[in-house]
């Protein structure tokens, strides 16, 4: 082959090496990046954005809420794997992470979607438009609403939100009416032998029954878990924080001999039957997806 003609055959190579890259990532998923772009106010300013994104990686936290607005997912967090809930609708996304850089860029992703803390966010932003989060700087219903900007559905994200709200405080007043407007209820999570006890805005269905129900958690729990979200404590001492309902959120990768010592089944609501087993897997998130099936959870034990 003559010298000047190897510049140009090189160029074809690299064309078609690219081409083909990037048929067989639309092969993976059937959608192709979303060319025409929207300005998303972010935390940390404007952001060029897909107007119609079909390529998105989430690395934390927001996959149900992309689930309900019926945004396509190439790839996700391993959190968000795990959850049964989330199956039928990531079944074709790759589990990733931000350090995950080169897998990132193979999936050819048109937007990445997560939480501000994490590493590698210059590198991401270099792969695709990257909207970041801090947690909790927006409530939790306002939260799927910005995801529903990112993404260019906040109407539809608005009309969810509205919804929710009172369907949840319908059956708060159900609730309540059959329980009493004083009866109290504790969120706690087992983990590496110890309890977590949850305020009203850390997932596990907090959000609902405090937050939109307007249920009370005892005082105890107040005292130590409604500002910082949480609080650790012993195994031991659980029967001094809850009340008279428990929904005792369980991992089958934890140890769960508790539930068979003597000073668990001693406690109250376990006695009365008022305390209701969740997996925690499919109850650790407070995106729209999990927040419809908490809600039908509560529905079902509470009024059962």
């Amino acid at each position: 082959m003559k010298k000047w003609l190897l510049p140009m055959f090189m160029m074809v190579v690299l064309v078609l090496a690219a081409c083909g890259n990037s048929e067989k990532s639309e092969e993976k998923t059937g959608k192709e990046p979303s060319a025409e772009t929207i300005t998303y106010q972010s935390e940390t300013g404007p952001i060029e954005v897909p107007v119609n994104p079909q390529r998105v990686v989430v690395l934390s936290s927001y996959v149900g809420d992309l689930m309900k607005l019926g945004v396509n997912m190439v790839g996700v967090d391993s959190w968000s794997a795990n959850n049964s809930n989330f199956a039928e609708g990531i079944k074709n996304a790759e589990i990733v992470a931000n350090t995950d850089i080169e897998k990132i860029l193979e999936l050819n992703p048109d937007l990445i979607i997560g939480l501000n803390n994490i590493e590698n966010a210059d590198k991401l932003a270099e792969i695709a438009p990257t909207v970041l989060f801090t947690y909790g700087k927006n409530d939790y219903l306002q939260q799927h609403i910005e995801i529903g900007k990112v993404v260019n559905k906040e109407a539809e994200a608005t009309a969810w939100v509205k919804d929710f709200k009172v369907r949840a405080a319908d059956l708060g007043t159900k609730i309540k009416a059959k329980i009493g407007e004083d009866a109290t209820v504790t969120v706690v999570e087992n983990y590496e032998k110890q309890f977590y006890l949850f305020g009203d805005n850390w997932g596990r269905g907090t959000e609902i029954l405090y937050q939109e129900m307007g249920l009370k958690m005892p005082e105890k729990v107040t005292e130590v878990a409604l500002e910082p979200g949480y609080f650790a404590i012993s195994q031991e001492v659980l029967g001094e924080y809850t009340g008279d309902y428990i929904i005792l959120s369980l991992s089958k990768e934890q140890d769960s001999a508790f539930l068979n010592a003597d000073w668990y089944n001693e406690i109250e609501a376990v006695k009365n039957g008022q305390l209701f087993e969740v997996d925690s897997k499919e109850f650790y998130f407070n995106d729209a997806m999990t927040l419809d099936y908490q809600l039908d959870f509560f529905e079902e034990k509470f009024l059962k």
